[in-house]
């Protein structure tokens, strides 16, 4: 593959009009049409599933697909998400230095606008200049902020790749995640019994108080290395004048051993009912595996293919655990192998949110990379 100089200011003009479009979850259609749009300029093949049915939002996760060029190489994919994390409908971009950001009054957006950007770049190069390749699709998908919706209910009748390589984490370039936690969340609601509380409060039985015994003999925060645990909410009550019927708290676990995850979930479970009992009231807990953790090593194909791209290029990036999880997760356990990989967005989830330009370059300069190295192992 020839040696591409990337331009950066068509880059960033692509970067900056996508963070434009504002594309909070379940409300992503506008920035769906945008990028259909400029990959059918290209000539990419599109296909939309019905995810926007299953996400109870307006716009469907975007298929794309780039036909081989030559014979026999690896089919691939790469993926990246519409959604924010907030809206910012406001948005004023400040770009100097080299680094763009907002004013201060809003999310950039660059989760995952960065990653987004960095492969519809990479795809208009390779287009542009005819450079060989096998099959690439691009799997776009919606509602990633709110709970991975959009990868849970891709259409898999339209993936048609080996491997592939999913843009959702921050620099250094190239960084691939080697291991996610399991992730458990809890929703439990505990139930008491109403009174007038300054006539009769004996004869009431305060939620809230169960609440509080239960939380404040939980293990929380940082339990180990591995474990994690968060009481996320607690919605209830009506006024101060009644004994407390009901509370809903919204609690999590997470760990990168399955085995203590489960632990850390049947400790709280165990907290909350004791409580419940103890005041002679109810809980009625739900537990939902919001997404399984994985492993991966340097023996896996693609953290082998995004290895060999940043040895082409001149870089090096660290492979590392995280405490989150992405559209990888889902992937992963549907059956389709991939790796997370680094790309330019820093401080994400803040209104500090930036990315520096020679990031974004180097982001494009790696996928190309790696489409050059799975070209090569035809």
């Amino acid at each position: 593959m020839t040696e591409i100089a990337i331009q950066n200011d068509r880059l960033v003009e692509l970067f900056t009009t996508l963070c434009r479009i504002n594309s909070p979850p379940r409300e992503e259609r506008a920035v769906v049409e945008y990028v259909k749009g400029f990959l059918r300029g290209l000539g990419l093949e599109l296909r939309e599933d019905n995810a926007a049915h299953a996400v109870g939002g307006n716009a469907n996760n975007l298929v794309a697909t780039l036909p081989a060029n030559i014979a026999g190489a690896p089919r691939i994919f790469f993926s990246a998400h519409f959604d924010t994390v907030e809206p910012n409908p406001n948005l004023n971009i400040i770009i100097q230095d080299g680094v763009i950001r907002t004013d201060g009054t809003s999310i950039l957006g660059a989760d995952d606008k960065a990653g987004m950007s960095a492969i519809l770049e990479a795809i208009r190069i390779v287009v542009e200049n005819n450079l060989p390749h096998g099959q690439i699709q691009l799997l776009l998908t919606v509602c990633e902020e709110i709970g991975l919706r959009g990868a849970r209910a891709l259409d898999l009748s339209l993936v048609d790749s080996d491997f592939g390589f999913v843009y959702d984490t921050g620099p250094p370039i190239g960084t691939v995640i080697t291991q996610t936690p399991t992730h458990d969340t809890m929703h439990v609601r505990l139930i008491g019994k109403p009174a007038h509380a300054g006539v009769e409060p004996e004869k009431g039985i305060s939620a809230i108080q169960m609440a509080a015994r239960a939380i404040s003999q939980m293990k929380l925060g940082r339990i180990d290395a591995e474990t994690t645990a968060n009481i996320g909410s607690i919605r209830g009550g009506q006024a101060t004048n009644v004994v407390c019927p009901e509370v809903v708290v919204a609690a999590e676990a997470r760990s990168l051993n399955r085995q203590k995850v489960e632990a850390q979930v049947a400790h709280m479970t165990q907290l909350f009912e004791q409580a419940a009992q103890e005041f002679g009231g109810q809980a009625i807990i739900e537990i939902d595996r919001h997404y399984e953790g994985y492993t991966l090593t340097e023996n896996d194909l693609p953290v082998q293919v995004v290895r060999r791209a940043l040895s082409r290029i001149g870089l090096d990036a660290p492979m590392r655990p995280t405490g989150g999880g992405s559209d990888a997760n889902i992937f992963i356990a549907r059956g389709l192998p991939c790796c997370v990989v680094g790309t330019a967005h820093q401080k994400i989830h803040t209104h500090e949110e930036f990315v520096l330009i020679d990031d974004l370059a180097r982001s494009v300069d790696l996928t190309l990379a790696i489409i050059q190295e799975v070209a090569a192992m035809r």
